[in-house]
């Protein structure tokens, strides 16, 4: 093994500490390194001066061997000193600067891992506080400005711009693969971790949704979801955490990477809520879930939002109503895609309605679905004409076919008449013949007060023109 590895010299620290007594930046430098030694500057030690004596010696750190060297007894020792050596923090926008450091570093965590994952030896309490301090050196950091901050343009799609791969992943992957094994490991205490566990790293954690690198957000997720799991005390906490930070996003920014993510995590939270449901999941629901679909850049997360939505009314079916009623209110105007959208999404929620919600929003609710029947845009209205493909739904009109016919049949008599598009003809047919095979009487009905309407309408469209023709032959008298 070699002596030494980053030597740095006596310098004061700095006043800017962050939550765990380590310095928030710095340079740092170090002389040449060899392959499977580690050392660490005195600005890194912990708080604990006999740790802190154990690793200095004469103004220097000694070489830390690797675990399997080092008897069962030191192994705790050298835990925490390797765990002092990984904060020490790299400029990875330079490739070459520093390589063999960086990579001194990165066998260490990857030995860290090991360790943690293999349960060869139970953390002490005083490590598991010092790892959990490192982890956050590494993770707890200010994340560089989005693309948009940059240019002032609005969110572009995803598959439109390339995707932002952060420099300094070969490390934070295995920071990030640290605390999943520690969070998950049965050697972990829950009422022991929770200590360094606690809202103020679960509130930093949360503020990481918004790195632009989607691997980061991916374990992120992984991981919030694992303590949500671990750590029953922190489940309220971290629920209204969550609800802040939509609210952030709906109300101020609607701007953030990370919401998909956020949304895959309460999913599976939903789907755990016994009944019957709390009010406060409720409130839940109607003041951030459904608010959700009013940005625009609600197409990048609206998979997972829409599933979130569907396991409220699966969960219980008096919802319905109160979804419904929301997505109307949040129903886009002059964007197709997002109509398309909310077609999709409304199916699935009718599909786990029951007659009763659904008699009580039947009408609003096809009000609008007669609008998107008449949509220019094709896809539109085809994805609307797709509602009769489903049995469920088709049930619920025919029970109430004597409301919604009169309600859609305009909107079918018009697209037969007068749509553009073939596919959408000739959908609309075949819904205004499922209607006639579902009551003849009623459809005959329509018709006849359709063709009153169209009567009366062109009679007002004559009286319009003479009325005008009487203006225009005035003016000229006049002239």
């Amino acid at each position: 093994m070699l002596n030494k590895i980053m030597k740095r010299g006596q310098r004061k620290p700095k006043p800017d500490t962050d939550g765990y007594g380590y310095p928030v930046s710095g340079n740092r430098n170090s002389e040449s390194v060899s392959t499977s030694n580690v050392v660490a500057n005195q600005s890194l030690r912990s708080g604990s001066a006999s740790s802190a004596n154990n690793l200095v010696s004469g103004g220097a750190v000694d070489a830390l061997p690797m675990f399997r060297d080092v008897p069962g007894s030191e192994r705790q020792n050298l835990f925490v000193r390797k765990c002092q050596v990984c904060c020490v923090q790299f400029d990875f926008s330079d490739t070459l600067k520093m390589v063999r450091e960086k990579e001194v570093k990165k066998l260490s965590l990857v030995e860290l891992v090991d360790y943690v994952q293999s349960g060869s030896g139970k953390i002490s309490e005083s490590n598991q506080e010092e790892m959990v301090r490192m982890i956050s050196v590494n993770i707890f950091r200010c994340l560089p400005p989005s693309c948009y901050e940059h240019t002032g343009s609005e969110n572009v799609e995803a598959d439109e711009e390339e995707p932002y791969l952060d420099p300094s992943w070969s490390h934070l992957q295995l920071v990030y693969e640290l605390l999943l094994r520690y969070v998950v490991s049965s050697d972990t205490d829950a009422k022991v971790a929770k200590r360094f566990i606690n809202h103020s790293f679960v509130l930093k954690l949360l503020d990481m949704f918004d790195s632009e690198d989607q691997r980061e957000r991916e374990y992120l997720k992984t991981i919030l979801h694992r303590i949500y799991g671990k750590f029953m005390v922190h489940r309220p906490f971290i629920r209204k955490a969550i609800n802040n930070i939509f609210y952030r996003f709906i109300y101020e920014t609607q701007r953030h990477n990370g919401i998909g993510e956020l949304l895959e995590i309460l999913g599976s939270i939903i789907n755990g809520f016994a009944l019957p449901m709390k009010e406060e999941h409720k409130l839940f629901l109607v003041r951030a879930l459904i608010p959700l679909h009013k940005p625009k850049s609600v197409a990048m997360y609206h998979q997972q939002l829409s599933y979130c939505i569907t396991q409220f009314v699966e969960k219980d079916n008096k919802l319905a109503d109160t979804v419904i009623t929301g997505l109307l209110k949040c129903w886009p105007i002059t964007n197709c895609q997002k109509e398309t959208l909310f077609l999709g999404e409304l199916e699935e929620v009718l599909e786990a309605t029951q007659a009763a919600e659904f008699q009580r929003c039947m009408v609003p609710l096809f009000r609008q679905i007669a609008r998107c029947l008449n949509s220019p845009h094709f896809q539109t209205a085809e994805r609307a004409l797709f509602l009769w493909n489903n049995e469920h739904i088709v049930s619920l009109i025919a029970q109430n076919r004597n409301v919604i016919l009169p309600l859609v049949f305009e909107a079918l008599e018009n697209n037969i008449q007068s749509h553009w598009n073939q596919a959408v003809h000739g959908l609309t047919v075949n819904v205004r013949k499922m209607f006639q095979e579902m009551d003849a009487k009623l459809f005959e009905e329509c018709q006849k007060q359709y063709a009153e309407k169209r009567a009366h309408a062109s009679e007002a469209d004559k009286q319009r023109e003479l009325t005008w023709q009487k203006l225009a032959d005035a003016a000229n008298r006049t002239q």
